[in-house]
């Protein structure tokens, strides 16, 4: 495994980390995680891997105390990365997001509980709360940090102009958004702020929500209550578009003789040396796939032959439904 930086004054983390959306007992996504056994043995891989960047959040069903249960005796081998904001699980029909100082406090207390931890490496605001100033929310966060129970902090989809903001109150270590070949928004505004102030990018869907991971041909192939048969990218002739987008991607795969999931992440690690994917997979087989493209090298010509076929703006949906980009920081 490889290593990176997480922005100017972080910690090293593997190149590729682990997002544990897909993991949790309640999770969102088709999940080959069914008990406690399933999930520790899937991260006990990731770490053999050399896979350190593990992410969870606090609305990812069990995933935290999951993950909590797999690093018991291996707290020194993982950068340990939760999220807090949402009230209401995934769907709740109060759900809705809180920044308040009281609010950050309660909610850290409960993670660090769940993981069984004493400290929090990375913890991130899930999604800007627009009753709460971002300098209140941070202020928060930077007194978790002088008291010990969290080392760096994070925001998840922000704005640039709320990452300016944020990063004033107190240093930022990283930004987590939506970034693959077909999510390309962090380009516009928020990348050049990051590099401008020295602030990783950890990318999230990485795999284009599986479209560019081949693991689909058709809806049904989805579990009945996968949140992305609700999702704009995956509804009719979007759906096909799509996926006959990801197809090109992977005829280029091919000529590479590696799997198209493992072109995506080779040109997301390509895109700046503080970029940090972290796929999301319930699959020990997946997994070990992933972890292989840092060691795939793209040469300027493949990179542009790889832009020309999957070209910004290709992707047909939006990202989320109307709900979720009511909670996108714009």
């Amino acid at each position: 495994m490889k290593y990176r930086k997480l922005g100017r004054n972080g910690p090293q983390v593997s190149a590729i980390g682990f997002g544990a959306m897909s993991m949790g007992i309640a999770s969102t996504y088709t999940s080959s995680v069914h008990n406690d056994d399933d999930a520790v043995a899937l991260i006990h891989r990731a770490l053999e891997l050399g896979i350190t960047l593990l992410d969870t959040a606090d609305i990812y069903g069990d995933s935290e105390r999951q993950v909590g249960k797999a690093i018991q005796g291996r707290r020194d081998q993982v950068v340990l990365a939760t999220k807090f904001g949402f009230t209401g699980a995934v769907g709740a029909a109060q759900r809705g997001v809180d920044g308040r100082p009281e609010y950050v406090r309660q909610a850290c207390e409960r993670s660090l509980e769940k993981l069984g931890v004493e400290t929090i490496d990375l913890y991130y605001l899930h999604r800007v709360d627009p009753n709460t100033p971002i300098e209140e929310t941070v202020g928060a966060m930077a007194g978790l940090v002088r008291e010990g129970k969290v080392r760096y902090i994070g925001l998840s989809e922000p704005s640039a102009e709320t990452v300016r903001r944020a990063h004033k109150v107190h240093p930022l270590t990283a930004i987590q958004s939506e970034y693959s070949l077909f999510t390309r928004d962090p380009e516009e505004e928020v990348l050049p702020t990051l590099e401008e102030l020295g602030i990783a990018l950890v990318a999230y869907s990485p795999l284009g929500r599986g479209f560019l991971g081949g693991r689909f041909r058709k809806l049904e192939d989805l579990e009945p209550n996968d949140w992305r048969r609700n999702n704009p990218r995956f509804q009719g002739e979007n759906f096909e578009k799509n996926l006959a987008l990801a197809d090109r991607v992977t005829e280029l795969a091919a000529q590479k003789k590696c799997t198209p999931a493992q072109l995506a992440l080779a040109w997301l690690l390509n895109r700046r040396d503080d970029v940090v994917p972290i796929p999301g997979t319930s699959s020990i087989q997946r997994l070990e796939e992933n972890a292989r493209a840092v060691d795939i090298e793209l040469s300027d010509t493949e990179i542009e032959t790889i832009e020309q076929v999957a070209p910004k703006g290709a992707v047909l949906g939006k990202r989320y439904d109307a709900e979720g980009f009511g909670y996108l920081n714009g």
